[in-house]
């Protein structure tokens, strides 16, 4: 019995060993990570495009001041003379739908007296109505009409194209053909050129500012009853900007 067991012990270990060390390297090969995927090399540019176009409408703020005892009575006399410079506006061709309030405030005057109080002198009262022109030529007609009905302040006149659709694609064109340009230099001189494109991205679009033009000098030579208030429209600039990226494909040498 004995020489049976160790017998058959024996015979058997070599198949067990055996099949101990085959596992191993099929254990030992599932415990390994897979090796890190490398991203392809890329060429990524962002550029600006500029177009411009000519301004077809105007932002007119028109602002009425007066004076009272009371500030009811400022702004009683506020309102005659606003009323005034509003039915000018519309007489000059602009719709009342073109016509809003801006602002609109009533406050106290001071007066600062030696080692006293201040007191309270009067009232001011302030009215600002805000008028698109979408006629640039009327627009000196429309400035001279205001001050000669009673305005007192013209803070500015805002010139603006009501249409930017065709120049900002414009802008969007230019922008990527100059990032395409300087992607293929770029390539060229790394030994390679532009592969697939893999992204294309516009910034939002933003209007252009309006173009300001103060009144000053202006405002003085309607008031002196000068000829029409003259009006130069000018450009006004749109831009776009794009960032382009193209696959790198390396020079086959």
């Amino acid at each position: 019995m004995r020489c049976l067991a160790g017998c058959t012990f024996a015979r058997l270990f070599p198949l067990v060993l055996a099949a101990t060390v085959a596992a191993v390297p099929v254990t030992a090969q599932g415990s390994q990570s897979p090796a890190p995927t490398v991203a392809p090399p890329a060429i990524a540019v962002t550029a600006v495009g500029e177009s411009r176009v000519t301004p077809d409408r105007a932002m007119l703020h028109v602002a009425v001041e007066s004076q009272g005892e009371t500030a009811a009575a400022a702004a009683a006399t506020n309102a005659a003379k606003q009323t005034k410079v509003i039915d000018a506006v519309k007489a000059a061709g602009v719709a009342a739908a073109q016509i809003r309030t801006a602002g609109y405030n009533v406050f106290p005057e001071y007066a600062q007296g030696s080692g006293r109080a201040p007191r309270v002198t009067g009232y001011r009262a302030n009215n600002t109505v805000q008028v698109e022109v979408r006629t640039l030529a009327d627009l000196g007609k429309i400035i001279d009409a205001v001050l000669g009905a009673g305005a007192t302040n013209i803070g500015g006149v805002g010139l603006f194209a009501s249409n930017t659709d065709a120049a900002r694609r414009e802008a969007v064109q230019q922008a990527v053909g100059k990032a395409r340009a300087e992607a293929e230099a770029a390539a060229a001189a790394a030994g390679g050129s532009l592969g697939a494109l893999l992204e294309l991205t516009t910034n939002p679009f933003e209007p252009p500012r309006p173009l300001t033009r103060q009144m000053g000098d202006m405002v003085a030579m309607a008031a002196a009853g000068a000829a029409s208030t003259p009006i130069e429209t000018g450009e006004s600039i749109i831009q776009a900007v794009v960032l382009v990226r193209w696959q790198f494909v390396p020079s086959q040498r």
